[in-house]
């Protein structure tokens, strides 16, 4: 089987000829870019004056290359918007070192003076003269949003302004999608896991908008989740108008870029804690539900893709919920949450949604376990997730960069062995 192929198997509940794989193509199944280049160097993939690109700069992800791909035994490339978190593009790349000596590249628009302090901020846009949207801290390795929530009379709120940044998508955009989809299919043998954005209903990453100059309307995260209590009403209309725009930007966009899109990451909203879900079923059912099955059901009645939530923390009671709402794909599996012993997903649910993600524990294991713990558990991994299909092998969310290098390259091997098999 080629990646495709194999990536096709997983998700359709068959046996492939080996463990699919997904490194990087999404903004929740990557690598930072200190890891990366760890990793590159471990493996004998770097070579004097490389640098990694950073592909996603709020959490700084580095690109995952063909070579390391291949080192990783990964079957998947990611097709997301040209612009990122911060609302500038990625383009026009200059060199620039992460607080750990990490070489890399950044987009031009990346604010590269630090503070008086040390921190470095990002600017909505690169536009300097705006307030700034994000921190990262001296000596961190990702930014913090900046909350800008202006005062909030209740009795002026306007649902415009929660829905500013959901717009039609561009003419600009659908051509970007439909040359890089076809790059990508053509180029490539891998799965294209899609994110088009505008589909995950209150994604409290975004809800910020570290992205527009001048946010109005709620911004706090504190205060968006307690409006979804308070102002329900208020979100609803948010949420049903939000609706609208996507379906409408998921028919321009499925012309441009067809059947050549595997996976489709269609929503990236939390709905739960280390130790319980963060919401009731009931507010899941009224408040989310309806419009994730509305977008799921357009892609499933005029599309191939596949259709993926992540949501991080111990979601085992909402399982059934996202599989009625029509969610394909879960993510990332949270084994170390209350609830989420691996065995009794793939019991109670692998038949009926495929787990992208739970290969090792990422809070744990990999950062702070042993490289033979490490091949440990992801061997025991493949071999309770990955029987019948149903299984993308990656890291809980992102690896990070304070990983040890011994235990990336144990991961490398422990995946190389299982590829092998």
């Amino acid at each position: 089987m080629n990646s495709r192929e194999r990536i096709q198997k997983a998700l359709n509940h068959q046996q492939p000829d080996r463990l699919p794989v997904d490194f990087g193509s999404t903004a929740t199944t990557g690598v930072s870019a200190s890891a990366v280049f760890k990793l590159r160097v471990a493996l004998g993939l770097h070579r004097p004056g490389d640098r990694v690109k950073v592909i996603e700069p709020y959490q700084m992800l580095g690109e995952v290359e063909s070579d390391l791909l291949a080192a990783l035994c990964a079957d998947c490339v990611g097709l997301s918007a040209p612009s990122g978190f911060f609302g500038f593009r990625n383009e026009n790349w200059k060199p620039w070192t992460l607080f750990d000596g990490t070489p890399v590249w950044v987009p031009g628009a990346f604010n590269t003076v630090p503070e008086p302090s040390g921190d470095i901020l990002q600017y909505p846009e690169g536009d300097r003269s705006a307030a700034p949207s994000g921190r990262m801290p001296k000596d961190g390795y990702y930014f913090d949003s900046i909350v800008r929530q202006q005062p909030i009379d209740d009795e002026r709120l306007n649902v415009e302004d929660n829905l500013a940044e959901f717009t039609p998508v561009s003419d600009q955009d659908l051509a970007y999608y439909e040359r890089e989809a076809k790059r990508l299919h053509e180029g490539t043998d891998k799965a294209i896991i899609a994110n088009f954005g505008g589909t995950g209903f209150g994604d409290i990453a975004l809800v910020p908008a570290p992205f527009m100059k001048d946010p109005k309307g709620i911004r706090d995260v504190a205060e968006w989740y307690m409006s979804t209590v308070i102002r329900r009403p208020y979100v609803q209309e948010v949420f049903a108008r939000q609706a609208e725009i996507a379906e409408a930007n998921l028919a321009r966009i499925y012309q441009a870029v067809g059947n050549r899109v595997s996976v489709i990451f269609m929503s990236g909203t939390d709905f739960g804690t280390q130790r319980a879900t963060f919401i009731s079923k009931d507010a899941y059912r009224e408040l989310y539900k309806p419009h994730h099955k509305r977008l799921n059901d357009w892609v499933h009645a005029h599309t191939s893709w596949k259709t993926f939530i992540h949501s991080c923390g111990a979601v085992e009671p909402l399982i059934p919920e996202f599989i009625e709402a029509g969610f394909d794909v879960l993510n990332p599996v949270q084994t170390g949450a209350a609830g989420m012993d691996p065995a009794l997903l793939k019991a109670k649910y692998g038949d009926r949604v495929v787990f992208w993600g739970g290969g090792v524990d990422t809070q744990k294991t990999l950062s702070f376990g042993s490289p033979e713990e490490i091949k440990a558990e992801i061997r025991e991994r493949a071999r309770v997730l990955g029987p019948g299909g149903g299984f993308v092998f990656n890291p809980i969310h992102n690896v990070q960069a304070t990983t040890p290098q011994a235990n990336l390259v144990a991961m490398a091997e422990a995946l190389q062995e299982l590829c092998r098999a």
